[in-house]
């Protein structure tokens, strides 16, 4: 298989992830997902994901699409990248095992289909919050409690951000 074959093959439907998540799990692997738009990849997004990708053996990222992006009102511009755009540069770190697109306001689905051992977040996030209708709430966390898994909220590296970068280039 050609580098541009493995990368293409870790861009998956939620299908060919749920098959593969059975593989890993059967082998006895964890599986960490987490979830964002990714939009302009940066330091904190690389550093976030690594770290991520060190709670577990393989990384899950759901990623939203163009629709679910311009539903969360960041900027009529966003997303700055399409979908696939975002996709590819996500599959091409070597931290990430697959990416998953989904077209919801929140990946509370695609948590359900797939079962992950640990859903992490950026800690603006809090991990033991349980009020779904906090801002702090991590999506799927009753999930993971359910079923005996792990919600992580893990430290952004300070001075990235998208808006910022984007606030950069256009002044």
């Amino acid at each position: 298989m050609t580098r541009l074959e493995n990368l293409q093959n870790k861009i998956a439907t939620i299908e060919q992830a749920r098959k593969q998540l059975l593989i890993w799990k059967n082998a006895g692997l964890k599986v960490t997902f987490t979830n964002g738009c990714f939009d302009i990849l940066h330091k904190g997004h690389v550093t976030y994901l690594t770290q991520a990708a060190d709670l577990a053996n393989r990384l899950v990222v759901g990623l939203n699409t163009d629709n679910s992006v311009k539903r969360q009102g960041k900027s009529p511009e966003r997303p700055i990248n399409s979908e696939d755009a975002r996709a590819t540069v996500l599959a091409g770190l070597s931290a990430v095992d697959l990416v998953v697109l989904f077209d919801e306001d929140t990946p509370l689905e695609l948590i359900k289909d797939l079962q992950p051992d640990i859903v992490a977040k950026g800690n603006d996030y809090d991990p033991i919050e349980r009020d779904k209708s906090s801002k702090k709430y991590i999506v799927g966390a009753d999930i993971m409690d359910s079923k005996g898994g792990k919600v992580v909220a893990l430290p952004f590296l300070e001075g990235f951000s998208t808006t910022s970068i984007i606030k950069k280039i256009t002044h």
